[in-house]
């Protein structure tokens, strides 16, 4: 009996990321081209950086050709049709599939003969919505983030689902609140969100006369969910059905990248142990996370699942160092002008657009050809690399968030 493929999605916000992605071993990208994306904070792409998104693609781990899923999922608006059938016709046979969820972008699609997936931003919770979307065309729904297993196993049947297994949650249905909007005037919905939500608050008492009740509260985080993971049951998430697996972060970095697709590579190409399930989780705590929740997966959140910091509780955090100046492939060997100091046997970080991520360990160092056990700001100094790396790529030292 044939072993069941698993898909994994990693997020590309920029070049590095894609990079690290693929290099992780992702079986597909999803990505933005700036606008209508859901992340216009995040670097994106442009559409003539296709082709080389597509060249960093065909060279996944282990030969995989990476797929690669473009997001355009906004809302949109009548004068800005014409413009998402001009990007579908410049983008069609250089991407697999377009993720969307407006019926303008889906029947557009349609037309160009492009695959298309639903977005979770329509929220896709009952098997009627899914035959409703399999009759328009749709290849894939991503569903909505409030199923549990039983309710997922039962949609998976009519169409093939992906869901998200890693990453951060909205409080609300996803791009439906309206807190950045009035606030900030920055659109969740436009891809603009700038996550009022994580921020601390205070609740007071009406100042109505006729009323006289205040809210007591042991966190004042009470927007803030903590983050989507499912390492720990992810068998479950298999026998639920799901062909797809999806990890959220176009807003991370390459090392979040790196670290979360190898985890959750490893886990869906084999059961893991209960001793490799610590040890991962260890390693997903390395990187962005305001803690871990099962989400709706396992029952309804609890107060349990609001997190209780408002930035991140990474054990780890990157410093940045300086960058490459010059690399010497015959030898492996980079140099490296420093922004801040490093001494040998500290844990470094190289991160570049092709490169991706380069994680090593100082175990040697050089100020002109003499051997060093620390260097300071201003020097340059030469380190030994187990890959290659290139000029400009930028160095970090790994510490300890604690």
């Amino acid at each position: 009996m044939a072993k069941q493929k698993y898909e994994l999605l990693a997020p590309a916000g920029n070049f590095s990321m894609l990079a690290a992605a693929v290099n992780a071993g992702a079986d597909a990208v999803y990505l933005g081209l700036g606008e209508f994306s859901m992340r216009a904070n995040a670097k994106n792409f442009k559409i003539s950086d296709l082709k080389e998104i597509r060249n960093t693609c065909n060279r996944g781990l282990n030969g995989r050709k990476v797929k690669i899923y473009l997001t355009l999922n906004t809302i949109i608006y009548d004068e800005e049709i014409r413009k998402i059938e001009k990007i579908l016709k410049q983008v069609k046979n250089k991407v697999d599939a377009v993720i969307c969820w407006d019926l303008s972008v889906a029947e557009l699609c349609k037309k160009n003969k492009i695959p298309f997936f639903i977005s979770t931003q329509a929220s896709v919770a009952n098997s009627k919505t899914a035959e409703f979307y399999k009759k328009f065309g749709a290849k894939r729904i991503i569903l909505a983030r409030e199923l549990n297993l039983k309710q997922i196993k039962k949609i998976s049947k009519i169409i093939e689902v992906e869901t998200f297994i890693h990453g951060a949650m909205c409080i609300a249905l996803s791009g439906r609140c309206f807190t950045s909007q009035f606030l900030f005037n920055k659109s969740a919905n436009r891809g603009e969100c700038l996550h009022p939500c994580r921020r601390s608050y205070q609740v007071f008492k009406a100042r109505d006369k006729q009323e006289d009740y205040e809210l007591e509260i042991e966190n004042n985080k009470i927007f803030s969910a903590k983050d989507l993971c499912t390492l720990p049951f992810i068998e479950k998430l298999k026998q639920a059905g799901i062909k797809a697996f999806k990890i959220e972060g176009r807003g991370r970095d390459a090392r979040y990248v790196d670290i979360v697709v190898r985890i959750y590579r490893k886990s869906l190409d084999k059961k893991l142990t209960k001793q490799e399930i610590h040890e991962s989780l260890n390693e997903l705590k390395k990187v962005y996370n305001k803690g871990f929740s099962s989400g709706f997966y396992l029952g309804v959140p609890t107060s349990d699942d609001f997190s209780k910091i408002e930035h991140s509780s990474a054990i780890e955090k990157k410093e940045f160092i300086g960058k490459i100046r010059h690399f010497f492939p015959k030898i492996s060997v980079a140099t490296i002008q420093l922004n801040n100091s490093i001494k040998k046997g500290e844990k470094i970080c190289i991160i570049g657009d092709k490169t991706g991520i380069i994680n090593t360990e100082i175990t040697s160092m050089e100020i002109k050809n003499k051997p060093v056990e620390k260097a300071i700001k201003g020097q340059e100094i030469g380190i030994k690399l187990p890959k290659q790396a290139r000029k400009n790529d930028e160095v970090y030292k790994i510490i300890s968030s604690s």
